[in-house]
């Protein structure tokens, strides 16, 4: 899994969390898109799940950069982190750049992004 995502638990409430990843994506200055509050979605649909929300975020610098290499990239777009509870656990988590960079050829080093993701939920925990 650590190859796939990068993870991290936090002792903050669910919605202290999402106010914190929200904040840290601000101060990279990346444009936040979307809020996706899943369990709502599921509770609209007659299902019970716990909480679990999806923030849709992008960096123009490197969007335009990966594109610019490989419009397939685009499937992975835009960068997404998930805060949800799991055994009485708030988590954090967030595809790995360098992930994808291993499946879509040709996108150059992402360990900037890598890092800047990581920061961003780091700091949030």
């Amino acid at each position: 899994m650590e190859k796939f995502a990068y993870i991290v638990e936090t002792e903050k409430s669910f919605q202290d969390t999402v106010i914190s990843v929200l904040k840290e994506i601000e101060k990279k200055s990346y444009t936040i898109f979307q809020i996706y509050d899943i369990q709502e979605r599921l509770k609209s649909r007659g299902f019970e799940h716990k909480q679990l929300k999806i923030i849709e975020f992008c960096s123009a610098k490197y969007s335009n950069s990966i594109l610019n290499k490989n419009k397939s990239a685009s499937l992975f777009m835009p960068c997404k982190i998930n805060i949800y509870e799991e055994d009485n656990k708030v988590k954090i988590a967030s595809l790995n750049p360098l992930f994808v960079s291993e499946i879509i050829p040709g996108l150059g080093d992402l360990k900037e992004i890598e890092q800047e993701i990581k920061q961003i939920l780091d700091n949030s925990k």
